[in-house]
């Protein structure tokens, strides 16, 4: 069997393109009241959201070594391959570091330096690499050069979800709150940084799209949706990004999973765009 390629749920992926690429998944965790729920394993009230109080966990690595000892076995030695969330934004990637260490090599960890779809457009950018029958050094870098390239951004409604979770910085909080002003963030060196600041919400998906089309220019390019409780708004961005964007190699749209909804909140909207992932079967 070809190199197996792991990331974590955060991935977005659609089930049937993970299915089709054989990309595994470990579960990350949502967490209320003491009760622990694995995303998708466990059903997660749509509630719990916007409760206050709810917070959520990276993989454990109990899951991490059983879906690491089962990918190697299942490869006939041919390795495994984990993409995960940025290490500034999950405890994820350490913790699949640290079990990884115990296969002497045969495990290589990419961290993905983003979120969402753009951990997902890597991942499938590594399985990609492995289908074609590259060894474990080359599904790994092909994942890393991908990882370095992709940009991703999101319009959020507010910034309370990202405050109370400290998922961005103290200048973006106090510039997200002045006058409700409406950001948009993106992924800098693997943590969320204001990009710029609006006095509506559609205004900010507006701007984002601009510089999607922007980053993307005439190259061909994947172009990814993703979002919380917006799938009308989602597929109008997509709709405007196919229409302005000369060359789309793939187009997916996703929602956003019950962990980072619990950090962006309803409403939020972002767009991924990746470089070297080849047209989906």
């Amino acid at each position: 069997m070809p190199v197996v390629v792991v990331t974590d749920s955060s991935c977005c992926l659609p089930p049937e393109i993970a299915k089709r690429y054989k990309i595994r998944q470990v579960p990350l965790h949502v967490v209320f009241e003491g009760e622990d729920y694995r995303e998708n394993i466990d059903e997660v009230p749509d509630s719990l959201i916007s409760t206050p109080g709810v917070t959520t966990s990276g993989a454990t690595p109990a899951d991490l070594e059983k879906a690491f000892a089962k990918a190697l076995k299942d490869s006939k030695g041919d390795g495994v391959v984990a993409v995960h969330m940025s290490r500034k934004l999950s405890s994820t990637w350490s913790a699949a570091r640290v079990v990884a260490d115990k296969y002497d090599g045969a495990v290589r960890v990419v961290d993905s330096r983003s979120v969402g779809l753009a951990v997902g457009f890597t991942a499938l950018v590594a399985a990609q690499a492995a289908a074609r029958g590259s060894d474990r050094d080359r599904v790994y870098e092909a994942a890393v050069r991908e990882a370095a390239t992709i940009e991703s951004m999101i319009c959020v409604s507010d910034l309370d979800h990202l405050r109370a979770s400290g998922r961005i910085s103290a200048a973006g909080r106090m510039l997200g709150s002045a006058l409700s002003i409406k950001p948009v963030l993106h992924t800098v060196d693997g943590s969320l940084a204001l990009r710029e600041r609006h006095r509506t919400f559609s205004k900010a998906v507006a701007k984002m799209v601009d510089a999607a089309c922007e980053i993307a220019g005439a190259r061909p390019v994947s172009v990814g949706v993703q979002h919380c409780g917006a799938p009308d708004i989602a597929e109008q961005v997509m709709e405007e990004l196919r229409g302005r964007i000369p060359d789309v190699v793939n187009a997916v749209t996703a929602p956003l999973g019950p962990v980072l909804s619990v950090h962006v909140g309803q409403g939020a909207v972002g767009v991924t765009i990746g470089s070297t992932l080849t047209p989906l079967d």
